[in-house]
């Protein structure tokens, strides 16, 4: 492969882009502030804009998680080698803002909901194309420097009614699944574990990886290049159109005819990127800081014995570890639309929950702060699909915050239907298009009043 540099932002970050109302993310911006980028250093090399016409067989339409794994393994199982397609810089959305937390999981849904919704029989399959796509990404994990922290999942209740119900996940996990989850009461949580001042016990699953997700996407972005993939920054879709058996996918530089597309756009669709995806996602604004290093004393007040990925019971939850330079990660909700985005009230929400979770910590410096989209799908559960029988063009979207380890799973399937060589899989999140929704004009509103709900829910303390 011939050397080559990454391509500069061509205009500064927007902090305030949102997807349904912007038509695109823009052209050649630069990457948000995250921990995560300081970290990873300048990104490796890309294959510049797209500035005339081009052939490819296959277009990928996003160059996060999905969009690298699919053109990886689309070259190293298939020899097709894809055009990746990009609008600002490589990786610039989902993939280098998230928390870098690797679960064994891939929509919003419990194991015990699956059962629920689908059958025992079901359930069980897809638990086992879970686990095949954990340790798919954990293979690349290991094959790429991106500061993996593997070990497990610790799920915190943070009310006791909540422990009941991690109780009832834990032994249908071990039952039925043959999943070796446990319960931790607030005694050995704090002993072995991490002292929560909020934790009356936990949940521990034994996968569960954190990964700086710059540095694995960058990783991805090199072993894809590498395989013999193109990857142009700088050239949002405009339009994809189909005309007889080509697909003409429009940048600004210029128009990729191709044979089929993939579309992997996570939090950051577009409306108007294509008719099959208008409304079918609810873009959703996570916030996440990283704190300066944690001293000794303040490690040792804090009780910290773990580099478990962790989140809480919280249906607005928090997601947070210990990072290998001993920073403090911490993340969850935040502003409703992109405009109202930078108001200082979202961050505050971060910082006065690290201080009840961790009073040593409070009013602690913080050294990084941003938020991205997180695509979640109506029914909580992401899909991977071509939605119209007899056209090569598939998505992988709505992981719903569980896309960092899926994502490797979702590529390499969408590798197989973009390849023509597609395996029977009678799970739900392959065998339907993503679900619309008959408010969806009205989804911000709803969003509104469901967060006033569930922090009521959330912060209610237990019955005495």
């Amino acid at each position: 492969m011939q050397e080559s540099l990454s391509t500069p932002a061509r205009n500064a970050y927007d902090p305030l882009y949102d997807p349904l109302r912007d038509a695109h993310p823009g052209i050649g911006r630069g990457y948000a502030p995250t921990f995560w980028l300081a970290a990873a250093g300048e990104p490796p090399g890309d294959d510049g804009p797209v500035t005339q016409d081009l052939d490819a067989d296959v277009v990928i339409v996003g160059s996060g998680f999905t969009g690298l794994t699919c053109a990886l393994f689309l070259a190293r199982a298939h020899g097709i080698k894809a055009s990746v397609l990009e609008a600002n810089r490589v990786a610039w959305g989902c993939s280098t803002r998230n928390g870098g937390q690797g679960q064994n999981a891939s929509g919003r849904l419990t194991r015990g909901q699956w059962i629920a919704r689908w059958g025992e029989e079901t359930a069980l399959q897809l638990h086992a194309e879970i686990r095949e796509g954990f340790e798919r990404f954990t293979a690349l994990t290991q094959e790429i420097d991106c500061d993996a922290q593997a070990g497990g999942h610790l799920y915190i209740a943070h009310r006791q009614r909540t422990l009941e119900r991690l109780r009832a996940e834990c032994e249908l996990s071990n039952r039925v699944f043959g999943y070796k989850t446990k319960i931790l009461d607030r005694a050995t949580l704090d002993s072995e574990w991490v002292r929560e001042a909020e934790a009356v016990g936990a949940l521990h699953e034994p996968l569960g990886t954190g990964v700086n997700p710059a540095k694995l996407a960058f990783g991805y972005l090199r072993a894809a290049r590498a395989a013999g993939a193109k990857v142009h920054p700088a050239s949002p879709v405009l339009n994809i159109e189909r005309q007889g058996n080509v697909f003409r996918v429009r940048t600004p530089g210029g128009t990729v005819r191709a044979r089929a597309v993939v579309i992997a756009t996570g939090g950051y669709t577009g409306q108007g990127l294509h008719k099959t995806l208008r409304s079918k996602i609810m873009p959703i604004l996570s916030n996440s800081m990283v704190t300066r290093p944690l001293t000794p004393d303040e490690i040792e007040a804090t009780g910290f014995r773990t580099r478990h990925v962790i989140t809480d019971t919280r249906v607005l939850r928090y997601y947070y570890r210990l990072l290998p330079e001993n920073r403090l990660q911490i993340g969850s909700r935040s502003a409703i639309t992109g405009r109202d985005a930078a108001n200082p009230k979202h961050l505050q929400v971060l910082t006065e929950g690290l201080a009840r979770k961790f009073p040593a910590l409070a009013g602690i410096q913080i050294d990084y702060s941003w938020w991205g989209w997180v695509d979640v799908s109506h029914d909580m559960m992401p899909r991977i699909v071509q939605p119209h029988p007899g056209e090569p063009l598939f998505y992988g979207l709505g992981y719903g915050g569980n896309g960092v380890s899926y994502s490797a799973q979702a590529g390499w399937r969408l590798a197989e239907l973009a390849a023509g060589k597609p395996r029977a899989h009678p799970l739900p999140i392959y065998t339907g298009a993503l679900k619309g929704h008959m408010f969806a004009p009205f989804r911000r509103l709803g969003q509104r009043m469901l967060y006033e709900l569930y922090q009521r829910r959330d912060e209610k303390p237990d019955a005495p």
